[in-house]
C-alpha cells in the first residue's frame, strides 16, 4: 500500500575529496543539510553527533581529503507555503540570469532587490536557491558578495579548489570588477582615486552602517566620468579594494552620492530620481575579467544594465537634449 509519508532519514558516511578539502565543517554541513536551520547543525556538532574518522571535532575544523564524516540522520523541516512559492521563481529568474558556466564556475547577472544569502530576516538568498534548485550540485559556493540592492556579476564557484583560487585573486590584483554608478552633480575634472580607511559601525539602532575613519581598514576605489547629465553623472567605477559598502560609501564621501541610496545618499537627489522613474540604487557591477591559472583562456564578463537602468539613462539623456 503506498504512502505518502517521507523515508526516515539515515546515518550517511561521507568521504571527503579534492573539492572538499579545506572547508570548515560547519560550512560543509550547511552545504549537504539543505534547509536544516544552522542552529540544528551547530547542536548536533556540539553533542558530538556528527564525527570526522569516528572522532568528535568542533565547528571550526578544516576537511582534509580522505576524511570519512559521519552525517546524523536530520529531518528536514517542511517549507512553508510562501517559501514553496518563492523558490521556483527565483530559481527561474536566477537561471535565467546566467551570463557564462563552465564546469568550473558560473556568473549570474544578479538583480537588485535579492540578496546573495540568507540571513537577518532573509529567508532565502541566492545561493540557498542555487542549492535547492541543483540538489544533485556537491559544492557551490559565493565567490564574493555584492549588496542586496546592487545588481550585476556575481561569481559561483562549483568546486573549492576553484573557490580558493579566487579567493586568491581577489586578495590580490587577479580580478578586474567594474562597476557602473549614477551620482549626484556635475563630476569636475577626469579619474579621480580615492583613497580613504573604512569601519564597520553599529548605530544606537541597531543598525549597521560604514564609515570613513582613520582607524579603518584601508579602501581604495577609482572613479571615472564616463556621461554627464543635468544633475547627475554615470561614472565608471573599479574597486582596489573590497570593503562592505565601500563604493557606495565613497562617493558619498567626495559629494557625489550615488542615486537611489538610502543609507549614504541624498534625499533631495533621491526624490528627484524618483520622478524619472528610478527605484533601487543606481550600482551594476557590469564586467569582470580575470585567468583561472597563467596558461588559462582569460574570462571576460560584460552583465547588461537592468530595464529600469536603461531606461532611466534614455530619459535624462532626452532632458540633456531638450536643455541644449
Amino acid at each position: 500500500m503506498a504512502t505518502d509519508n517521507p523515508p526516515a532519514p539515515r546515518v550517511r558516511m561521507i568521504e571527503i575529496t579534492d573539492d572538499n578539502e579545506g572547508q570548515r565543517i560547519d560550512n560543509f554541513l550547511i552545504t549537504r543539510l539543505k534547509g536544516v536551520p544552522k542552529s540544528r547543525i551547530y547542536r548536533i556538532l556540539r553533542k558530538g553527533e556528527v564525527r570526522v574518522n569516528k572522532g568528535r571535532i568542533k565547528p571550526a575544523y578544516r576537511l582534509k581529503k580522505g576524511d570519512v564524516v559521519r552525517v546524523p540522520p536530520v529531518r528536514i523541516a517542511e517549507r512553508n507555503a510562501s517559501q514553496e512559492q518563492l523558490l521556483p521563481v527565483l530559481a527561474r529568474q536566477l537561471r535565467e540570469a546566467v551570463l557564462y558556466e563552465d564546469t568550473n564556475l558560473f556568473v549570474l547577472n544578479k538583480p537588485s532587490g535579492v540578496a546573495v544569502h540568507g540571513g537577518s530576516g532573509i529567508g532565502q538568498g541566492v545561493i540557498e536557491t542555487l542549492r535547492a534548485a541543483q540538489p544533485e550540485a556537491h559544492f557551490l559556493e559565493l565567490v564574493h558578495r555584492l549588496d542586496r540592492d546592487t545588481s550585476g556579476c556575481l561569481i559561483v564557484a562549483k568546486k573549492r579548489s576553484v573557490l580558493r583560487i579566487l579567493h586568491e585573486l581577489l586578495r590580490g590584483d587577479g580580478v578586474d570588477k567594474r562597476y557602473l554608478a549614477l551620482v549626484e552633480g556635475k563630476w569636475q575634472g577626469g579619474k579621480q582615486r580615492v583613497s580613504a580607511p573604512l569601519r564597520k559601525n553599529q548605530l544606537a539602532s541597531g543598525e549597521r552602517i560604514v564609515r570613513v575613519d582613520p582607524q579603518g581598514k584601508t579602501a581604495i576605489t577609482l572613479f571615472k566620468p564616463v556621461c554627464h547629465y543635468p544633475r547627475a553623472t554615470l561614472v565608471d567605477v573599479r574597486l582596489v579594494t573590497g570593503r562592505t559598502h565601500q563604493i557606495r560609501v565613497h562617493a558619498a564621501h567626495i559629494g557625489h552620492p550615488i542615486a537611489g541610496d538610502e543609507k549614504y545618499g541624498s534625499t533631495d537627489f533621491n526624490k528627484l530620481m524618483r520622478t524619472v522613474g528610478l527605484s533601487r540604487l543606481f550600482l551594476h557591477a557590469c564586467s569582470l575579467s580575470f585567468k583561472l591559472t597563467a596558461d588559462a583562456a582569460p574570462v571576460q564578463i560584460n552583465a547588461p544594465l537592468q530595464h529600469e537602468l536603461q531606461m532611466l539613462l534614455t530619459r535624462l539623456e532626452e532632458q540633456s537634449k531638450l536643455l541644449q
